[in-house]
């Protein structure tokens, strides 16, 4: 679940932090990855110990609405699919010289991503946890050969706003990490996991903590190596797919931009399963379906029939207008203006919940980070409601 918040619109939020205000805005991934930790906390506390979170808006809603909740839902996560099977074709297609074209390449990363997500939870975790780390492998020798400067590093630590630019980019640095879809599926998974006790909240904290940290170090190595090589070679926004790449081949070596490219692939693929997972789950929990049918036909049918709509990138560019960087980067805002603010208000209201959590719902402190979180997502989406409809839409008209 921590690799479907760090994808591809993960990696140029960051690249973008890191060309317009160098290394200052590295805070802004600490409580990035804090606020995130905390709403999964919550989400798998949820699980243990009440409802999943889909099934605690049946029960408080009803069933009819919960599934109108669950399809408007589904649309963002198909939106997602459609931008991250955007960036893995254009990223073969730089690859191989131009040999391949991108939009087959996007359509075989939907089926490939069918074929991986039907599979047992434990091969998919395992294959997931793995690219994580290829991904930290990668940015962080990045990182390590762009020679940054250990004191402004240091300094970024420290929360500092230039100017509301900078806040608005701290608030999508917010919004990628602190990912909707896991608050779905932390509540799910926890029992798939086997954690059902309460002497099993240590191994979940171990476990978020470990992945979040991974999911921070890596985005700070992006900043970083945005910092360092972008920022000093004259950069000051990303133009186009490959214009973090271009810049890195340019200082480092064609080296550099291979293993940004390969990147890419692995933030955007690993991300597909998990979000796609959201889907199913969302849907069969609002229909009260037994958990049986959650692991066999209808789960896999909906799951690769939202993947059958959210491979279609190439007819969604063709119609839209729209290039894969604003694909890459909207499409993920969309879910921050719909999609986050809907569902931390619903969390809030399940972890304060003494019906469904008894004793074990939320202290002051508790609240107070959830709280947060609730005006984080109301603030993200009054702020980019306006500014994201009209640059899909007027694309769109135009």
């Amino acid at each position: 679940m921590v690799a479907s918040y760090f994808g591809s619109g993960s990696i140029y939020i960051a690249s973008q932090a890191g060309v317009e205000y160098g290394y200052a805005l590295i805070w802004a991934v600490v409580g990035a990855v804090l606020l995130g930790f905390m709403a999964q906390d919550m989400s798998a506390r949820l699980g243990i110990f009440g409802d999943t979170l889909m099934g605690f808006i049946r029960k408080k809603i009803g069933k009819g609405p919960a599934l109108l909740l669950a399809l408007f839902l589904s649309l963002g996560c198909i939106a997602w699919t459609v931008a991250l099977t955007a960036a893995v074709g254009m990223s073969f297609e730089i690859l191989s010289g131009q040999a391949l074209s991108w939009q087959p390449v996007a359509v075989v990363t939907g089926l490939v991503a069918i074929l991986t997500g039907v599979l047992k939870y434990e091969r998919v975790e395992t294959f997931v946890t793995a690219m994580m780390f290829v991904l930290l492998v990668l940015y962080v020798v990045v990182a390590g050969a762009s020679g940054p400067a250990p004191a402004e590093m240091a300094a970024g630590f420290l929360p500092t706003l230039p100017d509301s630019g900078a806040m608005l980019l701290g608030a999508a640095i917010l919004g990628t990490t602190a990912l909707w879809p896991n608050f779905f599926l932390e509540s799910i998974l926890v029992k798939k996991k086997g954690w059902t006790r309460d002497e099993d909240l240590s191994e979940v904290r171990h476990d978020l903590a470990f992945g979040y940290i991974v999911g921070g170090l890596i985005t700070v190595c992006i900043i970083v190596v945005s910092a360092a090589v972008l920022r000093p070679a004259g950069y000051t926004e990303l133009t186009s797919f490959i214009t973090p790449g271009q810049a890195l081949a340019e200082v480092l070596g064609e080296w550099a931009m291979v293993v940004f490219l390969i990147g890419v692939i692995c933030a955007a693929f690993n991300s597909i399963v998990p979000i796609m997972w959201t889907v199913p789950y969302m849907i069969l929990e609002a229909l009260d379906a037994p958990q049986k049918e959650q692991d066999t036909r209808a789960f896999r049918a909906i799951y690769a029939g939202a993947i059958l709509i959210g491979m279609s990138s190439p007819l969604v560019s063709a119609v839209t207008g729209l290039t894969i960087v604003q694909m890459v980067t909207l499409f993920p805002a969309i879910n921050g203006v719909f999609g986050l603010p809907i569902t931390a208000a619903f969390l809030f209201w399940a972890v304060n919940d003494k019906k469904t959590m008894g004793h074990r719902v939320n202290d002051w402190k508790l609240n107070a980070i959830n709280v947060v979180l609730v005006l984080f997502a109301t603030y993200v989406a009054l702020s980019s409601a306006r500014g994201v409809i009209r640059a899909i839409f007027g694309d769109m008209m135009g």
